[in-house]
C-alpha cells in the first residue's frame, strides 16, 4: 500500500503542493494590494507636487510672454528647465492653445501634439491624474496658461512616470520585499514539516488508498457477526459496529458518547472501561448471555483505548445448562448403583449364608427406608423432575457421609417447564457445592450436614441450600461466581462453572444469588420470578 514512483503523490505530497500553492497565492495577494497601496500613495503624493509645478510655470509672466512672442520655444525653455531642475517632475513642457508642445524638457517631442488623456485644462480649469501614452500610464498635472482677459493662450504640463512594482513595493514598506521573503520561507519550512507529519502518520498511502482502507474496514466491521466496541482512554465510544450496537441495544448515536451514558449494565460498564485485559469474560446482558473478551490498543507504543469484542453465547450456556444437569443427574445415578450395589452384595451374602429371616428384614428396612424418603420429598415438592433430583441427591450425600436435609419449610408447586429445567441445575450445582464444601471439611465434632429448603409462591421461587462446612473466606465471596473459579487447590477441568451456571440462570431470569454467613452455616438463596402463576399446589 505504500506509494512507489510512477504513481500519483500521496496524500501527504499532495497537501504539500496544495499548501505551497496557497502560500504562493497569500504571497501575490500581498504583493498586489501592497502595490495597488504603493500606486495610491504615489499618485497623492506626486500628483500635488505636480500640481504646484504646473502651476508654478502657467503663472510665470515669461511663460506668458513667450506664448505671445514670434518664437516661443527659444523664450519657453529657460523657464521650463528651471521647473524641471526644481521639482520632482521627470518632464515639464509648455503647449500652444491647440494642445501642439512648443517647449520641452524632452526636446524629441517638440512640435508633436501633446497627451492630455480626459483632461479638460485647455477649457480653462486645472487637472491632473492618469495619462495613457504609447510607452504606458504616466502621471500628469495640466494648468492653463491664461491672459489678463482670461482668454486660453496654452497650457504647463508636468509629467512623471510610474516606478517600477520593486520601486513601488519598497515605497509600500521599505523592508516588504524582505517581509516577504522571510514568510515564504517560512511557509515552506512549516509546509515541509507538516508533509513529514502527514506522511508518517498516512503511511505514505493516497487520498485513494486511505479511502479503500476505510471502506475495507467498515465492511470488515459490518460483516463479522461478533460484535466490536473500541473505547478511548476517555472513556468515548470510538466504533461500534451492528452486531455491536444490537447485543448491548445501543444507540445509532453511540460513537462520541461515553461508556457512563449508555446506559449499560454495571459488569458491562466496568468491563469496558478497566484497562485490565479480560479473555472470555461471561455476562448476563438483558436475557443474552455474551461472551467478551478485550485488548488494549496502541498506535506507535502509545495507548490509545481498548478494543472489545462479544459474542451471543445464550443457546451454548442453556445447552451447558442442560449438560451441567444430565452430568449431576449421571453422577447421582451411579452413586446410586454403587449404593445398590454394596446392598445386592449384602443380600447375596445373607442368602448364601441361609439366613433367609435377615434377607428379609433387610429388604423391609430398605424398602421402608426409601419408601420414607419418597414420601418425605413428594409431600413438599410437587414437581416431578425436581423431587426425582432431590430423591436422587438423598443417595449422593448419603455416600459421601453427609445428611441432606430436607426442611419442613419446604413447599414447591408444579413448575412451568423451563422454570423446573433451570431449577434442576440450579438445585444440582447448590447441592453438590454444599456437598463438596463438607467432604472433609467439617469440624470433627460435627456431622456434616446439607440443609435444602425450596418455596414456591405466587411469583417467585425461593431456593436456599446451607452447610456446615468451613464457609467461604470474605476475600473471595466477589468471586465464587466467576466461571472456572473454585476453592480447590487443583481446579480439574470442567470444575468452577458451577455456581457461575448458577448466576448467569438467574441473571436471565431476573432473579438474584447471594450467598451469606450465618452462624456455623454458608447459605445460598436463590429467588427467581415466575412468568406466570404456579400452576397445581403441594400434594
Amino acid at each position: 500500500m505504500w506509494s512507489t514512483p510512477g504513481r500519483r503523490l500521496p496524500l501527504a505530497g499532495q497537501l504539500l503542493l496544495l499548501q505551497l500553492a496557497v502560500l504562493a497565492v497569500v504571497l501575490a495577494v500581498v504583493g498586489v494590494i501592497s502595490v495597488q497601496q504603493s500606486t495610491r500613495a504615489f499618485e497623492e503624493e506626486r500628483g500635488s507636487q505636480l500640481r504646484s509645478v504646473a502651476e508654478y510655470v502657467a503663472t510665470l509672466p515669461v511663460v506668458r510672454s513667450g506664448l505671445r512672442g514670434p518664437q516661443p520655444a527659444t523664450a519657453l525653455a529657460p523657464p521650463v528647465s528651471r521647473a524641471l531642475a526644481l521639482s520632482a517632475a521627470d518632464r515639464v513642457s509648455v503647449t500652444g492653445p491647440d494642445g501642439t508642445i512648443l517647449a520641452s524638457s524632452d526636446s524629441g517631442t517638440n512640435g508633436e501634439p501633446a497627451q492630455l488623456g480626459a483632461s479638460d485644462a485647455l477649457e480653462g480649469r486645472g487637472w491632473s491624474g492618469q495619462v495613457d501614452t504609447p510607452r504606458g500610464g504616466i502621471l500628469a498635472a495640466h494648468a492653463p496658461v491664461l491672459d489678463a482677459e482670461g482668454d486660453v493662450l496654452g497650457l504647463a504640463v508636468a509629467e512623471a512616470d510610474y516606478p517600477s512594482v520593486r520601486e513601488r513595493l519598497t515605497l509600500a514598506a521599505p523592508d516588504l520585499v524582505l517581509y516577504l521573503g522571510l514568510g515564504a520561507l517560512l511557509g515552506v519550512a512549516g509546509s515541509v514539516l507538516l508533509f513529514r507529519m502527514v506522511w508518517r502518520r498516512t503511511r505514505g498511502l493516497r487520498s485513494s488508498e486511505i479511502a479503500t482502507l476505510a471502506d475495507h474496514r467498515e465492511a470488515l466491521l459490518v460483516s463479522i457477526g461478533e460484535g466490536v466496541l473500541a473505547v478511548g482512554t476517555d472513556g468515548r465510544v470510538t466504533t461500534a459496529n451492528d452486531s455491536a450496537r444490537e447485543l448491548l441495544a445501543l444507540p445509532d448515536d453511540v460513537v462520541g458518547r461515553h461508556v457512563s451514558e449508555l446506559g449499560l449494565a454495571d459488569p458491562v460498564e466496568t468491563l469496558l472501561l478497566s484497562d485490565e485485559e479480560s479473555h472470555d469474560a461471561v455476562l448476563v446482558v438483558g436475557e443474552q448471555v455474551l461472551v467478551f473478551n478485550q485488548r488494549a490498543a496502541a498506535s506507535r507504543g502509545e495507548g490509545i483505548g481498548a478494543v472489545t469484542t462479544m459474542r451471543d453465547r445464550t443457546e451454548l450456556v442453556s445447552m451447558q445448562s442442560q449438560l451441567s444437569s444430565n452430568l449431576s443427574l449421571t453422577d447421582t445415578l451411579r452413586a446410586q448403583t454403587h449404593e445398590f450395589a454394596n446392598k445386592l452384595h449384602t443380600i447375596s451374602g445373607l442368602v448364601q449364608l441361609e439366613e433367609y429371616d435377615e434377607v428379609v428384614t433387610l429388604i423391609g428396612e430398605l424398602t421402608r427406608r426409601s419408601q420414607e424418603l419418597s414420601r418425605h420429598v413428594s409431600d413438599r415438592v410437587a414437581d416431578l423432575p425436581l423431587a426425582a433430583l432431590v430423591i436422587a441427591k438423598a443417595s449422593v450425600a448419603d455416600e459421601a457421609g453427609v445428611e441432606l436435609e430436607i426442611t419442613d419449610g419446604t413447599s414447591l408447586g408444579v413448575l412451568p417447564a423451563d422454570v423446573s429445567a433451570d431449577l434442576v441445575t440450579v438445585v444440582g450445582n447448590l447441592v453438590d457445592n454444599a456437598l463438596d464444601a463438607c467432604r472433609g471439611g467439617a469440624r470433627p465434632s460435627v456431622r456434616p450436614q446439607v440443609r435444602l429448603e425450596l418455596r414456591s409462591e405466587a411469583d417467585q421461587v425461593t431456593v436456599e441450600v446451607s452447610d456446615n462446612g468451613p464457609g467461604v473466606p470474605d476475600e473471595l465471596r466477589g468471586s465464587i461466581f466467576v466461571r472456572g473459579f473454585s476453592t480447590k487447590d487443583h481446579v480439574a477441568e470442567g470444575r468452577g462453572i458451577g455456581l457461575a451456571l448458577v448466576q448467569l440462570i438467574c441473571g436471565q431470569r431476573g432473579g438474584s444469588v447471594v450467598t451469606t454467613r450465618e452462624g456455623d452455616e454458608t447459605v445460598f438463596r436463590v429467588v427467581l420470578p415466575l412468568p406466570s402463576p404456579v400452576a397445581g399446589g403441594v400434594r
